[in-house]
């Protein structure tokens, strides 16, 4: 497979506080690539530095051959890098086709737009049911899809999504996680950052684990949903960091739970 993104010893600083500790990491063309961590891991910073959102302080960033550091924000979507933002961050007050016409707008075949809305609404029909709706008023699972049509419009190489299960019914998660397989079996490459990592490892090719700004651990998918230590984190932040239990949080990490029967205990 070809390399299509690569990134090598990014660091980045909010401030005085140093985000993103020297990490790399790599996208090959046609792969799911998942990003899974807690809250605070640097997930969201990590496709923001990519995408040109914040300035890296060190690193390299490559996409397709260019250099995304020296490139505009503005310009990185001509490239063909498109991002689905966390909280969906659809234009409420315009339509469902306003907001997709709002996702070409780098778009230089502007005349091929009305193939590209039946691809799209051939993808989420939903849409096309909707597409005279006023985004506002749709479902957080629509919002979802119309935030994800939008990014397709601009006909990307790669598509990164931030979150894409936030705050969406189990049922509606795995009607995005199909969508989001579709989109990559149809030959777009896709980056995802994603804290339910139980349903990102089922979809992706290859995991990174991100722990306070640093990859901790990676592999292919299969390797990580058996990785004891993985799992150990997954309950952690799944069980803990809801409760805001910093104790049961490090017990979990320091291996003072173990897994019997199907369910977790804690060691003594």
């Amino acid at each position: 497979m070809d390399l299509m993104l690569s990134v090598k010893d990014l660091d980045v600083y909010y401030g005085a506080i140093h985000a993103i500790k020297g990490i790399s990491f790599e996208v090959n063309e046609g792969e799911i690539v998942t990003l899974i961590g807690a809250n605070g891991a640097g997930k969201t910073t990590t496709l923001h530095a990519i995408s040109g959102l914040v300035k890296p302080k060190n690193g390299e960033i490559a996409f397709c051959g260019a250099n995304l550091r020296t490139t505009s924000a503005h310009k990185i979507i001509r490239l063909g890098l498109a991002q689905v933002p966390e909280g969906r961050r659809v234009f409420s007050h315009m339509t469902v086709q306003e907001n997709l016409e709002m996702g070409a707008y780098a778009r230089k075949d502007r005349g091929r737009l009305n193939d590209e809305f039946e691809r799209i609404f051939q993808r989420l029909p939903r849409l096309k049911e909707r597409r005279k709706q006023v985004a506002g008023t749709l479902s957080g699972g629509e919002q979802q899809m119309l935030a994800i049509g939008r990014a397709l419009m601009s006909n990307p190489k790669m598509l990164l999504l931030d979150e894409p299960s936030m705050g969406l019914s189990p049922l509606l998660v795995e009607e995005i996680f199909q969508i989001i397989q579709d989109v990559n079996k149809s030959g777009v490459t896709v980056l995802l950052v994603e804290q339910n990592a139980k349903m990102a490892m089922q979809i992706a090719n290859r995991v990174y684990v991100m722990e306070t700004g640093t990859i901790m651990m990676s592999g292919n998918s299969e390797e990580m949903r058996n990785n004891e230590q993985v799992r150990r984190l997954i309950w952690a932040d799944n069980r803990c960091v809801s409760a805001k239990s910093k104790p049961c949080i490090e017990k979990a990490r320091a291996g003072r739970f173990a897994c019997e029967a199907g369910r977790w205990v804690e060691n003594h």
